[in-house]
């Protein structure tokens, strides 16, 4: 069974005038498709405005299909019944962890949750424990929220959603409030729930280095996805990425930069080792460039080499 299955999604806003009357519709999600497997590591895409935080509050019953179905561990959303119980097992993380810390001591705002759906005590402190441990901060948990950086409060918001045992856990954009090191800390603490504890994790982001260790990566464009692939796959199509609006990995953005000048790079780069080991075994002049490639195409109608084909399959073939 698919933790999140998604068929048709269609989803509008209605427009208000300035007493209030509706005034129209607005598309935020047009007839998008996806499913994500039990423990995978997914990453939405998307510059502002492509849907990805609308189709993150779809993903625990926050908002409901104005059409299509969305089913969460083969439930429901639009089904009432459901609802509490879709929110136990698909927690949701939001961007400011202000917005999520009610308690003045952290193990009490980690055990809020479990203490409102009746967990006994004896299990709610084991949970407040096991949680602060699985994000990295159990020597915080008598400190009060407001002496934490932006990272640590997100992580204690992480640990809030982690104690009501969720299946699976929605990150909208959980550091985009935060300093480097702040975003390092969450999305390590978010990458180690899913590869230790088998958590679903499906983050929604637009920092592209976020992205490089997700299973699978679905990018957003005007309510649709525009593409779907492995990391490797998404990020070797800088162009393509470009047109939507958005950026790679800098070290991937590097070797395109160098592939251009005639170095023989591959276009997967991602990390900074790589990059340099693929370094160590160039030879410039050994390859054409994207852009004479793209000539060839142009002239042609079709790509030149395998490695063409599959980027253009990727991105193309691929869509939602």
């Amino acid at each position: 069974m698919s933790m999140i299955k998604i068929q048709k999604l269609i989803h509008d806003y209605i427009k208000r005038d300035d007493e209030g009357n509706a005034a129209g519709t607005v598309r935020a999600i047009d007839g998008v498709n996806l499913e994500v497997k039990p423990g995978q590591f997914i990453a939405v895409l998307g510059h502002n405005g492509s849907g990805k935080s609308t189709l993150a509050k779809h993903l625990n019953a926050l908002l409901f299909p104005t059409e299509g179905t969305v089913w969460v561990d083969g439930m429901d959303t639009k089904d009432g019944a459901n609802l509490w119980e879709i929110r136990r097992e698909a927690g949701m993380v939001f961007q400011n962890p202000d917005n999520q810390i009610i308690a003045q001591v952290v193990e009490e705002d980690v055990g809020f949750g479990p203490e409102n759906i009746g967990v006994p005590t004896e299990e709610i402190w084991k949970r407040v424990e096991e949680s602060l441990k699985a994000v990295g901060m159990l020597e915080h948990r008598k400190k009060s929220p407001n002496r934490l950086s932006g990272g640590q409060k997100q992580r204690v918001s992480i640990a809030g959603v982690i104690a009501m045992e969720p299946k699976c856990i929605i990150l909208d954009e959980p550091t985009a409030m935060l300093d480097p090191n702040g975003r390092k800390e969450v999305i390590k603490a978010a990458m180690k729930l899913n590869r230790e504890k088998g958590i679903t994790v499906i983050l929604i982001t637009h920092y592209m280095e976020e992205a490089i260790d997700a299973d699978l990566i679905f990018v957003m464009d005007k309510g649709e996805i525009a593409m779907q692939g492995t990391p490797r796959e998404i990020f070797s199509q800088v162009k393509r990425m470009k047109e939507l609006q958005l950026d790679v990995p800098q070290v991937t953005l590097l070797a395109y930069e160098l592939r251009k000048a005639g170095l023989h790079l591959p276009a997967s780069i991602l990390t900074k080792e790589e990059l340099v080991d693929a370094l160590l075994g160039s030879e410039p002049g050994n390859s054409e460039t994207p852009e004479s490639r793209e000539q060839k195409s142009d002239a042609s109608g079709e790509p030149d080499t395998e490695a063409d084909k599959k980027e253009e399959e990727a991105g193309n073939g691929n869509q939602g």
